[in-house]
């Protein structure tokens, strides 16, 4: 065990929160076994950190501890289509679901689509035998586009067919067959996401299991992760800085075993920062209920936490609020110093990347 310097502050400016990274230590693949990934432990109290592996994780969690896990399933969100009368090409990411048929999404080349235009996907430039189609009702006010989806059957299984798995922007390379499984947590079940919430890319079923043998209890909820998580802020003062929205879905059930965890003083520790955006969001006076909605909850230093204990997060990029985020359940000065660490230590980074457990 080794002792990172202490000096607790909170800082409100971006500039605290930014870090040179190498990029090869950006993770471009994952590894083939989900749970051989790293794992740095983080301890707030003792300030001592330790390299382990994921697999190792049952080890360092609290005892009788209760794991909250995001349960979103990533959807094949970048198509590639054709304008219908003229055979242009156009590559269409969604962004979110407005309503029933109706999706936000980004569109490129953005120049010369104009409402009414129709996209066909799943067919040759100006065929008809598209599997899916989306008809341009609208341009917004930030530049994206409102669409309504036209098919038969079921949708996600229309966009199965179509689509690709949307991985980052920073790995620098196109989606391969693997990463349809890969780029999914195994308990993944709800789809709607963009993104996916990378912390519980480490768990197999085996461990999931291995964990629950041992005492540890397991809660799930939905947040669907949209784009708006690899957004960099970009003010100076991070209070300035405007969250983007994500949908939520919270049940009875996880309320009530969550709840029950706390009356018993059990530990909560949240599988990503995507969890902890919920929790921080629907409890009220110390208690969690049920509800579904969007949150734009911002989490920054001086943040008081009133839900969660612990957090399996992975490392996050410079200058952005999931950073921010880590840093208020542990200070500043502790982050960035096991940050330096684990980049010395040749981690490897963001969303195929290894792991961090702050006790």
């Amino acid at each position: 065990m080794n002792q990172i310097a202490t000096s607790p502050s909170i800082d409100l400016q971006l500039d605290s929160y930014d870090y040179y990274l190498p990029d090869d230590q950006i993770a471009q693949y994952p590894l083939e076994n989900r749970a051989q990934s790293r794992l740095l432990v983080l301890d707030r109290q003792t300030r001592q950190y330790h390299h382990t592996t994921f697999s190792q994780i049952g080890q360092f969690l609290p005892t009788d501890s209760l794991l909250v896990t995001n349960n979103t399933k990533v959807i094949p969100a970048r198509l590639i289509g054709y304008k219908a009368h003229t055979g242009g090409k156009v590559e269409v990411f969604l962004v979110r679901q407005k309503a029933n048929r109706l999706w936000e999404v980004l569109m490129k080349p953005g120049r010369r689509i104009r409402p009414k235009t129709q996209i066909v996907f799943g067919s040759s430039p100006c065929g008809e035998s598209a599997l899916l189609a989306a008809r341009v009702v609208a341009k917004t006010a930030t530049g994206s586009y409102i669409v309504r989806f036209e098919f038969e059957g079921d949708f996600y299984q229309c966009l199965n067919q179509v689509g690709q798995t949307p991985l980052p922007p920073y790995i620098k390379r196109p989606p391969a067959t693997g990463d349809i499984d890969r780029y999914q947590c195994v308990y993944a079940h709800k789809a709607g996401a963009v993104a996916a919430p990378t912390a519980g890319l480490h768990f197999t079923p085996d461990l999931l299991a291995r964990l629950q043998q041992d005492g540890i209890e397991i809660a799930t909820l939905t947040l669907h992760v949209g784009l708006g998580t690899f957004q960099p802020v970009k003010v100076d003062n991070i209070l300035n800085h405007q969250m983007h929205a994500e949908h939520f879905e919270f049940s009875e059930h996880t309320a009530r075993q969550i709840n029950r965890a706390k009356q018993s003083d059990r530990k909560i520790v949240s599988v990503g920062t995507t969890s902890v955006r919920v929790l921080e969001t629907v409890v009220c006076n110390g208690q969690l209920y049920p509800q579904s909605g969007d949150t734009e909850i911002f989490i920054y230093p001086g943040f008081q936490f009133q839900i969660v204990d612990a957090l399996i997060t992975n490392f996050h990029l410079p200058k952005s609020t999931l950073l921010m985020l880590v840093s208020a359940l542990a200070d500043r000065t502790l982050i960035m110093d096991a940050y330096r660490q684990a980049i010395a230590e040749k981690y490897r980074f963001y969303s195929y990347g290894d792991a961090m457990l702050i006790l």
